[in-house]
Order: structure tokens, then C-alpha cells, then sequence
């Protein structure tokens, strides 16, 4: 079998990608697609800043107690993200998508 005739190695850039995006090019098309994602990460970083904050003002509450409390506060809120979108999608998927054949015709 011949061998390949050239370098390889020494061109490391000659494979450019046809669209080169930007990371908020790349968070701005996911948030298009699901747009209850960046919902579901605001409200965890609202709950564990307050968790956070109100660590001061605990009073008698053990620190495990509070994190554990603080942590399923911000679970809900992805949690609760991702069940609205799901719901949102299928509304869109099934209900809408139907009725619009049905318009069409």
C-alpha cells in the first residue's frame, strides 16, 4: 500500500469549519429551540443566591438542613422549566400541528 505523500502534521490549520460560531451565537440558537431552558437556570441561580444570602439568617436551622432545603428549592425550579417546555412542545406537536393540516386542506 503507497504511502501518503505530503506532511500532515505541520498543518494544523487547514480545516476551518464552513460557519464559525460565536458562543452566544451557539446559546442564542439553543434558547430559539427550547426556550424554557435559560428559565429553568435563572430561577436555580435565584434560589441558591437567596439560599446563599439568607445563610446568615439560618437562626437555629442546622447548615445540612438548610443546603439540603436550598438545593431542592433550585431542583424544582429546572425541574419545573423542564416540565413546562415538555408540555409546551407537545401542545405544539399535537395540538397545533393537527389543527393546521386541518385549516389547509
Amino acid at each position: 500500500m503507497p504511502r501518503p505523500t505530503g506532511d500532515m502534521s505541520t498543518s494544523k490549520s487547514s480545516w476551518t469549519p464552513e460557519s464559525e460560531d460565536s458562543v452566544s451565537d451557539k446559546l442564542q440558537r439553543k434558547m430559539r429551540a427550547s426556550p424554557l431552558v435559560p428559565v429553568g437556570i435563572a430561577g436555580f441561580a435565584v434560589v441558591a443566591a437567596y439560599g446563599l444570602y439568607r445563610l446568615k439568617a439560618r437562626g437555629s436551622v442546622k447548615m445540612s438542613v438548610h443546603l439540603i432545603h436550598t438545593r431542592v428549592a433550585a431542583q424544582a425550579c429546572v425541574v419545573g422549566a423542564t416540565a413546562l417546555g415538555a408540555t409546551y412542545s407537545m401542545y405544539k406537536e399535537y395540538v397545533l400541528k393537527p389543527s393546521q393540516g386541518l385549516t389547509r386542506k
